[in-house]
């Protein structure tokens, strides 16, 4: 089992990037492998969630050149050039991976089995097998959750509206009406990343976009293109956390991703009165990418507005610490999603934080966090690799160690994240058993 000790005291300084955007490989990889053609990925994620996705496409015969520091070269099949897998596809412990595939795979002309590690055959899966299913698709699961039987069949489109706002349920959507019979619309409650849209266009296949509406039709081609991913503002959350708790950090994070569906972290956290600045703003393979360069601040707590929660629902974690770290009190809702992510998060960063010494109201839909002064102490991660690297940024203010357990999970998204966490200031160690 991995472990991170974390020692109190240091500050962030420095300039470096942060690994590529984790959403934005997982499609690439996707669309490159159902294109025309050669697609060529600078920048791609190379941890465990999106190499999970590379392998189950090789089952399918994609061949791929890669991942080499960055690089994936993809000879795509089309969409109708994938094989029978043979054996059950695993998504490992990537919730993207399986319900992405399960759009996919849902109107093949063979069947396949979506399975994936412990954590992710607990993760609820009903609310992409519903739609599907409206389709067409025959798809059989356990209680809603994996492993995932699905009988290939053809589709027809549907006008959905999500009853919950999620990007990979959108897109689940999307990618099976790239086989369904007619128009396949999708109308969100709240806005979600919209890679998947920005990138079937960028492939050359039409969606027609109207406010919170998706909609295209059938019967196009993706062809193969050169994309650079940008990076990952989920993973920069970490840093913007760390440099705006730590008195003396200065830390600038280079090439980040600043899609406005994603930049809820920056506004709460800006809300609350951190000092970030955008610099050096510009399109990356169509995508807004900036220069970020955060100090420390003195943090006030706020409630945070409900229409922030979509497009902060992975940086929640970090959030937990930065109410904390805060002045007074915090107050977040709306957040019922964090209950079904890798852990649940409400109540893994509640019971981490008490740990701590913080006053933390846990609700159903989120919590009431009192900011103090942190504590050392030890903390269980329950695998969730968010959470284990929101606590080593807590460790920067804490009043001693803090031990992290069961961290191995950070490769799912953030390989790199012990040595660049190393780099910046943070005194971290990786201890395996």
């Amino acid at each position: 089992m991995t472990r991170y000790l974390v020692h109190p005291g240091s500050q962030l300084k420095g300039r470096f990037p942060v690994p590529g955007d984790k959403s934005i490989s997982h499609r690439a990889v996707i669309l490159g492998a159902l294109a025309e053609g050669v697609t060529e990925v600078e920048g791609l994620l190379e941890g465990a969630d999106v190499l999970a996705t590379i392998a189950a496409f090789r089952t399918m015969g994609v061949e791929m050149q890669g991942p080499d520091l960055g690089h994936l070269r993809i000879q795509g099949v089309g969409l109708y050039g994938l094989r029978a897998p043979g054996v059950p596809l695993d998504c490992g412990n990537s919730g993207t991976a399986m319900r992405l595939l399960a759009g996919v795979l849902a109107g093949q002309a063979f069947p396949s089995i979506l399975i994936g590690d412990a954590s992710l055959q607990q993760r609820p899966m009903g609310r992409v097998l519903r739609p599907l299913a409206a389709m067409g698709a025959e798809i059989a699961a356990q209680d809603g959750k994996a492993p995932l039987q699905i009988h290939g069949r053809p589709l027809h489109g549907i006008d959905y509206a999500l009853p919950m706002a999620s990007a990979q349920v959108k897109s689940a959507i999307l990618l099976a009406g790239l086989y369904a019979e007619g128009q396949t619309c999708v109308t969100e409650p709240a806005p979600t990343r919209d890679h998947s849209e920005r990138m079937l266009q960028g492939f050359g296949y039409p969606v027609e976009r109207q406010g919170p509406r998706a909609c295209l039709r059938s019967g196009g081609q993706l062809h193969g293109q050169s994309l650079q991913v940008p990076g990952d503002i989920s993973s920069a959350a970490f840093f913007l956390l760390g440099a705006t708790i730590a008195p003396g950090s200065d830390l600038t994070l280079e090439g980040v991703g600043i899609n406005p569906t994603r930049t809820g972290i920056i506004e709460i956290l800006t809300r609350m009165g951190a000092r970030i600045d955008l610099t050096a703003l510009r399109v990356v393979g169509g995508e807004p990418v900036a220069d970020i360069r955060v100090r420390y601040a003195q943090l006030q707590g706020i409630a945070i507005p409900a229409h922030l929660v979509p497009l902060a629902i992975d940086e929640f974690p970090a959030l937990f610490i930065a109410a904390a770290c805060a002045k007074g009190q915090t107050v977040i809702t709306g957040a019922e999603e964090l209950r079904v992510k890798e852990s649940d998060r409400i109540a893994v960063m509640a019971s981490g934080l008490r740990a701590m010494g913080v006053i933390v109201e846990e609700r159903a839909d989120g919590a009431i966090i009192n900011g103090s002064l942190l504590q050392g102490g030890r903390i269980n991660s329950q695998g969730d690799h968010r959470i284990a690297m929101a606590f080593a940024m807590a460790a920067l203010v804490a009043q001693g160690d803090i031990e992290i357990l069961d961290c191995a999970n950070v490769a799912t998204s953030f390989p790199s994240f012990p040595a660049l966490a190393h780099q910046a200031g943070l005194l971290l160690e990786v201890v395996s058993a």
